[in-house]
């Protein structure tokens, strides 16, 4: 059995991003799970044929068909015993995977074939010539896997979009509007004033469609920020807590060790 796979640093894209991908040529009769997977993976068959089973169905897949595996549910698959499956396979990760994959079919409809679209094939064969790379290679996987999820979009379009589109387009005008002013104290409130929409309604949004509360992403997001000063400026780090919005240096520092584990000082040590 042949298996080849990589991975690269979920931390430097948390809005969407291939976290794995790989293929394997598998033996007769092998399988995997019962197990639950926390991140979205798409499976394309490229020969043979197999089962996958989920939400109480059994699929019968061959070469050309594609499944979906969702985070958090119960997934069991395995290769037939005569003509075992070859597949490639995506794994992907990041608060905006859900909505991007409610513009599509594919969360209903979690079985689907390629057909003759070569686009969609090529995305997968252009990933591992990618993984060839030795910088920045998370930026060119990206930007195959914002154009794999544009041909998902032409060719398995959710037809009853139009009202979750428009939620979705509050979550990421809110996900904009934070990181456009970070740097000033901007609260939720004020978020939600842009939209123009209630606080308790942008916070129900946000949560459903990152897993997050938005307060939770907005420190998220500050310290993140201040982590990149912290390792690629000699700022103080009274001015680097100016820059993400915190006056008080001693509170950005209370702040920053609750979510790093270490003091801001110690972390840029330990990155220097």
């Amino acid at each position: 059995m042949k298996d080849f796979i990589f991975s690269n640093d979920f931390s430097r894209n948390i809005d969407a991003m291939i976290y794995t991908c790989g293929y394997e040529n598998c033996l007769p009769g092998h399988s995997y799970g019962p197990v639950m997977r926390k991140g979205y993976l798409i499976h394309y068959i490229l020969s043979g044929c197999g089962i996958y089973k989920t939400r109480g169905k059994i699929f019968h897949l061959k070469e050309g068909d594609a499944f979906l595996i969702c985070p958090d549910e119960l997934i069991y698959y395995e290769a037939d015993n005569k003509n075992p499956w070859s597949y490639t396979w995506i794994g992907i990760q990041g608060i905006k995977i859900k909505g991007y994959l409610e513009r599509t079919s594919l969360l209903e409809q979690i079985v689907f074939h390629y057909g003759q679209d070569e686009q969609l094939r090529r995305c997968h064969e252009r990933m591992f010539e990618a993984n060839q790379l030795k910088t920045n290679r998370d930026l060119i996987m990206n930007s195959i896997l914002y154009e794999y999820f544009f041909l998902l979009t032409c060719k398995f379009p959710n037809r009853q979009v139009t009202f979750n589109e428009k939620k979705s387009d509050y979550v990421e005008e809110a996900l904009n509007y934070i990181e456009s002013n970070y740097c000033d104290p901007i609260t939720i409130q004020d978020i939600a004033n842009h939209l123009n929409i209630n606080r308790s309604y942008l916070h129900r949004l946000f949560k459903a469609y990152t897993g997050f509360s938005i307060q939770t992403y907005l420190l998220d997001y500050r310290i993140r920020q201040a982590c990149i000063l912290l390792k690629t400026t000699t700022l103080s780090i009274r001015v680097i807590a100016h820059s993400v919005s915190y006056a008080d240096p001693l509170y950005f520092s209370k702040l920053f060790h609750q979510k790093k584990g270490i003091s801001p000082s110690e972390y840029r040590n330990h990155h220097s």
